[in-house]
């Protein structure tokens, strides 16, 4: 019904950047919120940045002025703009949809992830 697609991930070395996009398909709901979160192997899932439709980006302290999100509404497509990398921020990178609501049952989707490499 949802679809949620990553792209952009790769290889880039200390310093670099990467853009990160997040297609959404289907029967997808008019008022969301999406966000990036990140995963390395045997760490918590944690936020990056969250945006929402009216509001003021939200981004975590630890990526403040060096990521951006945004948003295409024609193409349904999120980003997350990434500069100044750092070899810790390694991870598997996730597009998770929900409704403005909250994350609640029929507004809630993720999508497998798409994986940043920062290289020292």
């Amino acid at each position: 019904q949802v679809q949620v697609v990553e792209s952009g991930g790769g290889l880039v070395q200390s310093g670099g950047s990467l853009r990160l996009s997040c297609a959404v398909s289907g029967s997808i709901f008019s008022n969301n919120a999406m966000s990036w979160y990140r995963q390395a192997p045997g760490n918590e899932r944690e936020l990056v940045a969250t945006e929402i439709r009216g509001l003021e980006p939200g981004l975590v302290d630890a990526v403040k002025g060096r990521f951006t999100i945004s948003r295409d509404n024609a193409k349904n497509t999120a980003y997350l703009q990434m500069i100044s990398l750092k070899p810790e921020e390694t991870a598997v990178y996730l597009c998770r949809v929900c409704s403005t609501y909250g994350c609640v049952a029929g507004a809630n989707y993720w999508g497998q992830g798409t994986q940043g490499t920062v290289s020292s």
